[in-house]
């Protein structure tokens, strides 16, 4: 079968992540650089060769003191990590709109193996005459396996930031 190669729509698409802020808010931040290689052998998405990396430095959380923190060396010290990136080994079809996409996430120069569902919304044609197809991933990681450990105590106990990061990530792909 012939490859058919995707990018990523950036206007409908968001790399977002949640993490809770004195244990009982969410804080929501995104990136706003990013870039994908993607690839298929067929429109079902089954088996797709995906590629991603995101630019530290384009975290957006709306504020700005918080973001600086975040580049800092406390987080993802974007001066020596300026990239986070993902390569997948599988992406696993489930069922007609769902799978597993399993790979290595590279965050702050430590590389681990990470498992993520995956909604797939399927194929539609835009008004434009383009084929685009929607992923949605989510999932949640531990920042301090890679190395994301700052932290405060709070007086009345448990910590300013939590440890587990809840991503939320959904992909507009348009057929190159």
């Amino acid at each position: 079968m012939a490859t058919t190669k995707w990018a990523i729509d950036p206007t409908h698409s968001e790399i977002g992540f949640k993490v809770k802020h004195m244990m009982f808010t969410n804080v929501s931040g995104k990136f706003e650089t990013y870039d994908a290689t993607i690839a298929t052998e067929d429109e079902n998405f089954e088996n797709a060769k995906i590629e991603f990396s995101a630019d530290i430095n384009s975290v957006n959380t709306h504020n700005t003191d918080r973001d600086t923190h975040l580049k800092s060396a406390d987080f993802f010290d974007a001066d020596n990590h300026p990239r986070l990136t993902f390569k997948a080994s599988s992406f696993s079809k489930i069922d007609d709109h769902n799978y597993t996409l399993t790979g290595d996430l590279s965050l702050r120069g430590v590389t681990k193996p990470v498992q993520f569902p995956v909604e797939f919304s399927g194929l539609m044609k835009d008004p434009w005459g383009n084929t685009k197809a929607g992923l949605n991933i989510s999932g949640k990681i531990n920042r301090k396996d890679w190395g994301l450990n700052w932290n405060a105590a709070l007086e009345t106990g448990g910590l300013l930031v939590s440890e587990e990061v809840r991503l939320q990530i959904e992909l507009q792909l348009v057929k190159l």
